[in-house]
């Protein structure tokens, strides 16, 4: 329970840093005029990249190269999840940013969970 606790405070403190990375540049891509989903879709590739190296390393202790490919199928689905709710939220608010500011931390709570049994899941009972 201790490790989880520990995990899930790195998650967090990373998480902020990495969520300030991919909203950044959600929110430059919505500002230049693009879709949404194709704003959140670059933010999640150029997230994954930076992501994979910080949530491994810190959250995980587990940087290992051979976990990328199931790291960017966690963020694909977590890029369907991201857009589903700015769609969602985006009926209630008139406001992009604010929108995809509130889609970003509900798919953060899921990515943890995602990131730690999908991802990381060989280093789970060791941590």
């Amino acid at each position: 329970m201790l490790i989880l606790h520990k995990q899930l405070i790195a998650f967090i403190i990373i998480g902020v840093i990495n969520t300030l990375f991919g909203y950044g540049i959600y929110a430059l891509f919505v500002y230049l005029g693009f879709h949404y989903a194709l704003a959140a879709f670059f933010a999640t590739c150029a997230g994954i990249l930076f992501n994979f190296k910080t949530i491994g390393k810190f959250v995980f202790k587990n940087s290992d190269k051979k976990l990328f490919l199931n790291f960017v199928g966690v963020y694909f689905i977590l890029y369907f999840i991201n857009i589903s709710l700015i769609k969602i939220i985006k009926q209630l608010l008139d406001n992009l940013y604010l929108t995809g500011f509130l889609a970003v931390i509900i798919t953060a709570a899921i990515a943890f969970v995602l990131n730690k049994y999908i991802v990381f899941r060989e280093n789970y009972e060791t941590n």
